[in-house]
């Protein structure tokens, strides 16, 4: 099944609320890579990944509905984007294994999230060690030439291409394509609450469809250090919804005075994504629309997914 146009593909696990760190470092590049047919997005719900961290049916189930909503309420059109979840295409876990017998212990002891595992003592599932292959698997599968992502997340798209470049070495056919990490400097890595990257994990975040009272109490909770004019984690923020040059002569005027640029980022955040947060709710009373999304898009990665394994399955001699 050739494509017309380029491939992008991402990714987001279903494992909490969606915050503003999501959108602003990923779920916006999605739909300006996606405009005028610029690329075919293979956008899906990490289900699998999930499972290293989650397990409750029910809310696996919940939380990937969510999921495919915001990405609707962002402005991603299903006509343009495949929508799937990970789970429905069992080509993903098949050629995860494949990787696995071409990758060596040392090779993944060296990946982030290994590490800091490693690091705070905790007790690795297989899972979390093997979690690179899998997600190399996500991507080459359908020849995914950018991947927008998170400065956190270069490595995985370096693992990727190894990844490629080593069964394409192995087994003397150039099956995969080399992708390349999409990422925007400015938004490389969005900042908390605290000042940290903006993380579920450090409870530091802003969700993405926060009422106008959530807005307030998150931003109200943004830490300041008292020895500056300029309040730098409000700042750093608002850059994110307001150009520099307006801010830099707001924060001038307003120096000093923590409380007020506060209120201004309450206002500027609440008008932004007001209309984001609108079509959210509608979506949450349509469910169907999440369902028939869900199934055509597997009916298409499917498709594309068993055509590459094919190829695969004939270079290592299985086929």
């Amino acid at each position: 099944m050739a494509q017309k146009n380029p491939v992008l593909v991402s990714a987001i696990k279903p494992t909490g609320d969606l915050h503003i760190g999501n959108y602003f470092g990923v779920m916006r590049q999605l739909v300006e890579l996606t405009k005028e047919g610029r690329y075919r997005p293979y956008i899906f719900v990490a289900d699998y990944h999930a499972l290293n961290t989650m397990q409750d049916a029910e809310e696996m189930r919940r939380r990937t509905r969510e999921v495919v909503r915001a990405y609707l309420a962002i402005g991603l059109d299903p006509e343009q984007a495949v929508f799937f979840k990970q789970s429905d295409i069992p080509a993903h876990t098949e050629l995860a294994w494949i990787f696995d017998t071409l990758t060596t212990m040392p090779y993944l002891m060296r990946a982030h999230a290994f590490k800091d595992a490693e690091a705070r003592n905790k007790e690795i599932n297989v899972g979390t060690f093997n979690y690179p292959m899998l997600m190399a698997a996500d991507i080459l599968l359908y020849d995914a030439t950018v991947v927008p992502v998170g400065a956190d997340q270069k490595q995985h798209i370096e693992i990727a291409r190894d990844t490629a470049e080593k069964f394409n070495r192995v087994y003397k056919d150039d099956v995969f394509t080399l992708p390349e990490p999409y990422i925007l400097p400015e938004v490389a890595v969005v900042p908390g609450t605290d000042g940290q990257k903006m993380s579920k994990s450090y409870g530091n975040v802003i969700p993405l469809f926060a009422s106008r009272d959530d807005i307030k109490k998150a931003v109200m909770s943004i830490v300041t250090d008292s020895t500056g004019e300029r309040p730098e984690n409000v700042y750093h923020i608002h850059k994110l919804v307001r150009s520099v040059n307006e801010l830099d002569a707001l924060y001038a005027e307003h120096a000093g005075n923590y409380k007020a640029l506060k209120e201004m980022l309450i206002e500027d955040l609440d008008r932004y994504f007001a209309p984001i947060r609108a079509k959210y709710e509608v979506l949450g009373d349509n469910p169907d629309i999440i369902h028939d999304v869900l199934a055509r898009g597997k009916a298409e990665a499917r498709a594309v997914s068993e055509e590459k394994m094919e190829r695969v399955r004939a270079a290592i001699g299985v086929a």
